[in-house]
């Protein structure tokens, strides 16, 4: 059982529109000479079938083109790898690299998604004791599960929010060693320092309200992160002016005492089948001027081949 799956498993669900789920903006850019621009992108499930590469690659040249100084990966770059054997998943994060440094012509950071983890499913034939399996596979692509950078005055902490569970599944968490870093990673900086999160499974999120019956059907938590508390009680204390979220495919955004949580969508909409809850194809460009966080949804013109939007 996989989250695309129960993508599919969604269609036909009664539909319920969303209001306002595209509607952009956390605050008002005041023209601050200390304002920037970054392309938040997430859940590109990238696949040579059904277009999905090409669609990437127009993604990715949408972002080159425009003024963001950056670009953030919120993980799921690939259609998957807990699932599959090594051939396959191998094939598909070569087609992503590849596709990646051909197209998409800013600096990129990344955070590990689930799908981005070898042979965790049983069904992927994969043991355990593989020196590539799980999380190994991401990191020999893209370096370190969690990590921090800076640019022009914010600090940037990437988190690893995939838990791998002893049945050979996953779950949202961030693990005991991973806060401890955090803990100690932002009493480094600065008194005021200005902080944006990024992980891939949400810590805030409604989707619970409303995401498919189907998707509960799982054997651990896929929807959020299930020590958030854990992760907050750390964060709580310091100036944390976002958190950018990826995994649920819904343009979103919660503010909590003060603190914006953001989910940009996903390049792969419904995992190539058209939109999912109302979110079509796309990813978020971020702003920030001073404190002040805004998000703007932009789609990228990809038209899914045989589009079946998927409803609540």
């Amino acid at each position: 059982m996989n989250r695309r799956n129960l993508l599919h498993a969604a269609l036909g669900a009664p539909a319920l529109s969303l209001a306002g789920a595209l509607t952009p903006a956390l605050g008002q850019s005041q023209g601050r000479e200390d304002a920037f621009r970054f392309a938040f992108l997430s859940d590109t499930h990238i696949r040579p079938e059904g277009g999905a590469d090409r669609a990437c690659a127009m993604c990715f040249e949408q972002i080159s083109a425009s003024d963001c100084d950056f670009a953030i990966h919120g993980g799921d770059h690939i259609e998957d790898a807990l699932g599959v054997d090594r051939e396959r998943a191998t094939l598909l994060m070569d087609l992503y690299q590849r596709t990646e440094r051909k197209h998409l012509r800013k600096r990129v950071h990344h955070a590990i998604g689930n799908h981005d983890c070898l042979g965790v499913f049983a069904e992927s034939g994969i043991a355990p004791d593989a020196p590539d399996y799980g999380k190994a596979f991401y990191t020999a692509h893209f370096g370190p599960r969690y990590y921090a950078f800076d640019h022009k005055g914010v600090h940037f902490v990437v988190l690893d929010s995939i838990g791998l569970t002893d049945d050979r599944n996953y779950e949202g968490r961030v693990d005991e060693d991973q806060l401890a870093w955090l803990q100690a990673d932002l009493a480094r900086q600065p008194r005021g320092q200005r902080v944006i999160v990024v992980t891939h499974i949400p810590l805030v999120t409604a989707l619970g309200c409303y995401e498919p019956v189907s998707w509960l059907n799982t054997p651990h938590n896929w929807t959020f992160v299930v020590n958030t508390r854990e992760v907050l009680r750390v964060l709580q204390d310091y100036n944390v002016i976002a958190v950018l979220q990826g995994h649920s495919h819904v343009f979103e955004q919660i503010t909590l005492n003060g603190l914006h949580f953001i989910s940009p969508g996903a390049v792969a909409g419904a995992d190539w089948r058209g939109s999912f809850l109302g979110t079509p194809e796309g990813y978020c460009e971020i702003t920030v001027t001073g404190e002040d966080v805004q998000a703007s949804f932009r789609t990228y013109g990809f038209d899914v081949p045989d589009r079946e939007d998927v409803p609540i």
